[in-house]
Order: structure tokens, then sequence, then C-alpha cells
């Protein structure tokens, strides 16, 4: 916790971002325009959006983490993948930031295993009740395996050095056999506990980014891999592995990294089996941004987080093998240190406010069009972010919700979650291109103005957004927006609106002052603010060829949804 010094600079630091911003010029005196044609699909509008993940596991049964998986699981459509480190990490469960344990493995005085599925099973049993699914990491190294277990848990806190969290946790295994029965004994007590039906339906994977968590060698790596697929697959032949969650997929080395893997499962020889190969059924891999204060504001960077996304994409389609496997982006974010508040990161400012909205908008459509590009089957993108127990209010952690209220972030979500179907075509003329975001990001005079469209049965849905990398504010801007060829001609439209007076919560708690002890009833408005909000009511519009036009104004950062419905 921080001392009273600390938190009083945090609070003014905080207080000065969000009153004193510099004003952006009016970007263009014509509206933006966006057409929509729903007849024709470029793509199924999977719901890669619906996977979230988190360093400290034992949050997850938590209350303020209960309360958040709830939402999570209630907005999406379908069942929501849950990621989370450290689920084999020796101790007594005690959280802490960027560390987390479970106990499941230690050895009695003679060397013997002892498993013990307690706290495993309280956050499994979590996500399971909720209709959520395991993307289940086998990793950290239990204390008792480890070739240099001490030290072991480690005290890391926000300014430290990062590298400080790497300690006996992330060494190789001592006894792999050990390793592959803990693997073996662990996927058992699962189908035990859930039945086989249910723990296929998740996703396994060995470690996290090998390239940095990693403090063995890289044919080591394979051999901690081969051993736990040996081990998993033993216990359920049909479950379902991947890898490599590599770190900084487009730099030279993980890209090395990320090739050798898929040889090694196509065509290596097996250290656990002696055989060729190792089961890999699907591909994951890690994609950061980069923003950084200039001129003491936040200036996002898309461009290197779109560039991993693009390298994985393409290593995938360079294989047979792989190009047709699913691809999970393990880790996809604005940057790389989600427990790295404000305070000691002043770029992580954008995190609390609309400018964390509006960037997820943006950047989820375009990882839809690379998809497109490389043909890729694209299953998932886990935000790595969810919620600090106990923490300060509106701190700047990379989370979705502080203390039980939802942040502007979330909503974003919610909007997602209201858009199924195909994936129709949206045109904008405000909207940079794919390459100039994959080069140099949304830096022009101009903010992004794009659209992301869906067509379902009875529904239809257009996400706009209004996003620029420098944290800006400037006039709300005109859109017009073209809806061409609805399947019916009485139509029922709803504006959802993520901006300074709607789905905000933070900018609720800035008016009322800030405060680190809210009262019930400031909870409970803090709350609702915190809900995805409509601007007016509903309206009914009848169109004679299923076609109409309708201008909206959008702020910058700000995140429309036109919901559209029929009979």
């Amino acid at each position: 916790m921080m001392n009273r010094l600390f938190f009083s600079a945090l609070l003014f630091f905080t207080i000065a971002l969000s009153h004193h911003p510099v004003k952006a010029q009016s970007t263009s005196a014509m509206p933006a325009k966006i057409e929509v044609d729903f007849s024709r699909a470029v793509g199924p509008m999977t719901p890669v959006w619906a996977w979230f993940g988190y360093d400290e596991p034992n949050y997850t049964y938590m209350k303020d983490g209960k309360k958040l998986l709830t939402e999570l699981q209630a907005l999406s459509p379908v069942p929501v993948y849950v990621r989370a480190h450290s689920l084999l990490v020796t101790g007594d469960g005690t959280p802490a930031l960027k560390w987390g344990s479970t106990n499941a493995y230690t050895e009695d005085a003679n060397g013997n295993p002892v498993y013990n599925w307690k706290i495993i099973d309280s956050i499994f049993d979590t996500y399971i009740k909720r209709g959520m699914k395991p993307l289940a990491q086998i990793g950290f190294m239990p204390e008792a395996l480890s070739v240099k277990p001490q030290p072991y848990k480690h005290n890391w806190k926000p300014g430290d050095p990062y590298g400080n969290i790497l300690t006996g946790w992330a060494y190789p295994p001592k006894d792999y056999d050990k390793w592959r029965e803990l693997v073996y004994q662990w996927v058992k007590h699962s189908v035990d506990r859930y039945g086989q039906k249910e723990v296929e339906s998740w996703y396994w994977e060995v470690w996290n980014e090998p390239n940095g968590y990693w403090k063995g060698t890289q044919e080591e790596f394979f051999k901690l891999y081969d051993y736990a697929a040996d081990g998993l697959k033993r216990a359920l032949p049909t479950a379902r592995i991947g890898g490599i969650n590599i770190a900084g997929t487009s730099s030279t080395g993980a890209t090395q990294w990320m090739n050798a893997f898929i040889k090694h499962c196509i065509s290596g020889t097996n250290y656990a089996t002696g055989k060729i190969g190792s089961p890999i059924e699907a591909l994951l891999f890690h994609a950061k941004g980069s923003p950084r204060l200039v001129d003491g504001r936040v200036r996002m960077n898309m461009a290197p987080q779109l560039k991993d996304i693009a390298a994985g994409f393409k290593i995938a389609a360079s294989y047979p093998e792989t190009k047709n496997l699913p691809l999970i982006i393990g880790e996809s974010d604005p940057e790389g240190c989600a427990a790295c508040g404000m305070a000691t990161n002043p770029s992580n400012a954008y995190r609390n406010g609309t400018m964390y909205s509006s960037y997820t908008a943006a950047t989820f459509a375009r990882k839809y069009a690379l998809a497109d590009q490389y043909n890729a089957n694209f299953v998932g993108a886990v935000s790595w972010s969810f919620e600090f127990e106990d923490q300060p209010w509106f701190y700047g952690f990379r989370d979705l919700a502080t203390n039980g209220v939802d942040k502007p972030v979330l909503n974003v979500f919610r909007m997602f979650g209201k858009m199924s179907g195909q994936r129709v075509e949206a045109t904008s003329n405000r909207m940079y291109p794919l390459q100039t975001a994959l080069e140099s990001s949304i830096r022009g005079p101009q903010t992004d103005i794009g659209a992301l469209a869906s067509k379902d049965e009875k529904t239809a849905a257009v996400m706009i957004w209004n996003y620029h990398d420098d944290d800006l504010q400037g006039p709300a801007e005109p859109i017009e927006v073209t809806f061409k060829k609805l399947p019916n001609k009485s139509l029922k439209l709803t504006h959802y609106r993520i901006d300074n007076e709607h789905s905000n919560s933070y900018e609720v708690w800035k008016k009322m002052g800030a405060p680190q002890s809210p009262g019930s009833a400031q909870i409970k408005e803090l709350e609702n603010a915190g809900q995805l909000k409509t601007l007016g009511k509903s309206k009914k519009i009848k169109t004679k060829t299923g076609d109409f036009v309708l201008t909206i104004t959008l702020p910058r950062q700000g995140v429309s949804l036109l919901k559209i419905d029929w009979e």
C-alpha cells in the first residue's frame, strides 16, 4: 500500500492530468462520412474480444474478482475464456502484485509428490459456475521442483525493476518426469471434477513468454513443453494444447523463437516420447503497443501491437501444419505492465478515461482486418486487464474495474457483446488505412473516425470511434452515417455512447472530488455511472428501401454503437 506522501502526489498527478487538458484544433469543417452496406458480408463477427487475463490468479475468487467475472460473462453471448498466470506456483494463496500461488505441488520429507488442488479448484470453480472457460496455463515451476528454488517469492512493487519478479518459479524442473506427472494429475483431476466434455472445451498452454519469463535454454523449454503435453494427453487425449505465447512477436528474437517452436512441434524429436513432433492444437503469441509521455501528455502507439499481430499471423500462414490452427493473441494490450500504475509510469495515464476505450475499439477493428488479410483462423485476443483487489481508486492500473466500479473501457466490451452474425462492409473517409496504422499509428492532423459493422438475423450494429494517439480534447465532430440495404423497412435504433458524459465512472468520480473513501451513496452512483448508457431513447425508423442516413456528433476519444433491431 502506498504511503501518505506518495498517494498525495498520485492524486495531484491524476487531477492535474484530468483538469488541465490541452485542446486539439478542430480537425475538419465537413462531416466525416461512413457508409455501411449490410448486404455485403466480409467475414464472421467472431467474438475474439471475449478473452481476458491477469497475473494474480488469487483475485479470481475474491469479492471484486467474482463481481467482475460475473459481469464479463453477462456481457458476452458466448463463453468467455480466461487466462491467468502462476497456477502451479508454491505459496499460501495470498495475492500480491504480479504474484499468485496455489500450492498445487509440494513434496514430503522423502521427496514424494503431494498434490493439493484446493486453491486451483477455487479458481476454476469460479469460472465454470459462470459458464466461462479456462485458457489453462501450465506454469510456473513449483518450489520443490525448481532447479534453483531460492529466492522464490518476490516482493515486487510498482517502480521496481521488472526483472525482480523472476525468482525460483522461472527455472526448469529438476525432474521432468515429476513435471509430467504433475500435469497428468492436474488434468485427470480436472476431468474427474468437471467432466470430459467440459475439459475438452478448454485450451491448455505451457508457460508464458519463454523469451522473458524462462530462465532455461530454448531446448529446455521445448523439453518442458513436450513433457507437459505428454502428461496432458495421457490424462485426456482429446485435450487441446498450444504455445508459445512469445513476447514482442515481430522482433527478430521472438520470430526466431516462434519458428523454432513450430519446427520442433512439426518435425523435432520429442523429448518425452522419443517420437517425431509434439502436439500443437493452437498457436499463441503476444502483441503490445508502446505509449509515452510527450510534452506532458500521453501519446499512444498502436503500430508495435499491430506489427506483432501481423507477424504472428504471417508466421502461422507460412507452415501448412499451422495455417489453419486456431490463433490466439495470448496478451493484446496498449503496453506491457498491467500492475504499473500511472504514478510510476506517467504514460499509463490513458487507462482511466475514454482514451483506453477508443484505442480498444480502433485496434480491435484492425485485428479483424489483419485476420482477413492473412486468412487467419483468429479465435481470440486476450485483453490482459482484470481488477486489483483492495487498491486505491483509479490508481491507474490497466484494469476493467476499480473497487468494483466499472471503468469506461469495459463498456467497449459491452458494445462488442451486442454485435453478432457477420461483419459487413463499412467504409469511412476519415479512417486511417490499415498500412498507415501499422507503420506509424494514428498521428496525422485528423483523428481516426472509423467503423466496424455487423448483421445478424434480426439485428445489426455499427461501432464508431473518434480516436487519436495524442491525448487531447477537441470539439465533437459531425459524422454522416449511411445505412444501406437493411433487410427490413421498420427499424428500432438505439444509440449507445462512451464519452465524458456517458458510461464513464471516472468523470463522475473526479466531479465528486476524487474520494479515496467514497460513501455508500457515492459508490452506488459510481457503479451506475460505470454501466453502458444510451444517448437518448430508442427511435423508430421507417424506410421505403431499407436505406437511411443518420448524422451524429462524436467527441474525440468517444465511441458510439448504433444498434438496429427489427421483427
